[in-house]
C-alpha cells in the first residue's frame, strides 16, 4: 500500500500564489485567514436592541431611586415639592418602562401569528424556540420592573406614613377641669358676695352669663378642631391606599390584557376547529356513498360475470 503524502502546505502555497496573482497583499490574505478561524459575532436584532435598552432603562431607574431616596422618604432633606418632582419623574420612567415592555409583547405576538401555518400550527420548530426564548426576555423583563416597581411602593407607603402621623392631631390637655375651678369659686363667690353685697347682684349676674357662653363656644370650637383633624387625617390615608391601589391595577392590566388575547385565540381555534369538523362530516358521507356505490358495482358485476359464463 502506497504512503500517503500531506499536501496540505502546497495546498497553502498554492492559495497564496494565486491570491498574489489576482492582488491580494499579505496583511489582506492574513485578515482573510484570520476571518475565518475567529467569526465575526452577529448582528444583534431589533428584538435583542429593544430588549438591551428596556434593561438599561429600568437600571436607570434603580439607579435613580437609590440616588433620591434618602431625599424622599426623609422630611427634613427636602421640600413636598421635590418630593412631589422625585416621583413623578419615577412613575414616567415606569411608565415608559412598561410601553417598552409592551411592544416587545406585540412584535413577539405578531411574530407568532405569522410563524402559523395552516390551522394554527407551527411551521418551523428552530421559530417556535426563538419565540419561547424572548417570551422568557419579556417575563424577566417584567419581573425586574416588579421589583423595582415594589421597592418604590414601599418607599412611597414610609411616605404617606409619615404624612398620616404628621396629621394626627396631638392631644391637648383639656382645660374644661381647670376652667370649672375657677369658675366654680367664682359662683361661690359671687353667691358670697349676693349674700354681702346685694348692690352688685346685675353685674354678677351678667358676668356669669358671658362666662358660661364663653365655655360653651371653646368646648364647640374643640370638637369642630378635631373632627377637621379627623377628617383630615381619613383622607391622607385615603389617598395613600389611591395611590397603592393605581399601581396594583397597573400591574394587573397587562394580565388582563394577556388573558383577553389568550381567550380571543382560543376562540379563533375553536371555530377552525368547526370548520374542519364540518368539513370532515361532509368528507366522510362523501365516500361511505362512494364505498356503497362501489360495492354494488361490483356486486352487478359479480352477477353479470356469473350469467354470462
Amino acid at each position: 500500500m502506497a504512503k500517503v503524502r500531506d499536501r496540505t502546505e502546497d495546498f497553502k502555497d498554492a492559495v497564496r500564489h494565486s491570491a498574489h496573482s489576482v492582488g491580494y497583499s499579505e496583511a489582506k490574505l492574513a485578515a482573510i485567514m484570520a476571518s475565518f478561524i475567529i467569526q465575526k459575532p452577529r448582528q444583534r436584532s431589533s428584538f435583542t436592541n429593544a430588549a438591551l435598552k428596556t434593561l438599561e432603562s429600568i437600571g436607570a431607574l434603580e439607579q435613580f431611586m437609590l440616588k433620591h431616596r434618602k431625599d424622599y422618604v426623609d422630611l427634613h432633606r427636602t421640600t413636598e415639592q421635590e418630593r412631589d418632582s422625585i416621583e413623578h419623574e419615577v412613575t414616567t420612567f415606569i411608565k415608559t418602562c412598561k410601553e417598552q415592555i409592551d411592544i416587545l409583547k406585540n412584535s413577539i405576538t405578531g411574530e407568532e401569528a405569522n410563524s402559523k401555518g395552516w390551522l394554527g400550527i407551527g411551521a418551523d420548530n428552530s421559530n417556535a424556540d426563538t419565540i419561547a426564548h424572548k417570551h422568557g426576555v419579556v417575563l424577566i423583563l417584567s419581573e425586574r420592573l416588579h421589583t423595582v416597581t415594589s421597592q418604590f411602593d414601599q418607599l412611597r407607603a414610609v411616605r404617606f406614613q409619615e404624612a398620616i402621623n404628621k396629621a394626627v392631631p396631638r392631644r391637648r390637655p383639656k382645660r374644661v377641669s381647670t376652667l370649672q375651678s375657677p369658675d366654680t369659686s367664682n359662683m361661690n363667690n359671687s353667691e358670697l358676695r349676693e349674700h354681702s353685697e346685694r348692690q352688685h347682684e346685675p353685674f354678677t349676674v351678667q358676668q356669669q352669663l358671658l362666662d358660661d357662653e364663653t365655655r360653651a363656644l371653646q368646648v364647640e370650637l374643640t370638637n369642630l378642631l378635631d373632627t377637621v383633624q379627623q377628617t383630615e387625617t381619613k383622607m391622607v390615608e385615603m389617598s395613600a391606599l389611591n395611590h397603592l391601589m393605581a399601581t396594583h391595577v397597573l400591574q394587573q392590566a397587562q394580565q388582563i390584557e394577556q388573558l383577553y388575547e389568550q381567550a380571543v385565540e382560543a376562540t379563533n381555534n375553536v371555530q377552525l376547529g368547526n370548520k374542519e369538523l364540518t368539513q370532515a362530516i361532509e368528507r366522510n358521507s362523501s365516500s361511505r356513498t362512494f364505498l356503497i356505490l362501489f360495492l354494488f358495482v361490483l356486486t352487478f358485476s359479480v352477477l353479470f360475470l356469473d350469467w354470462y359464463s
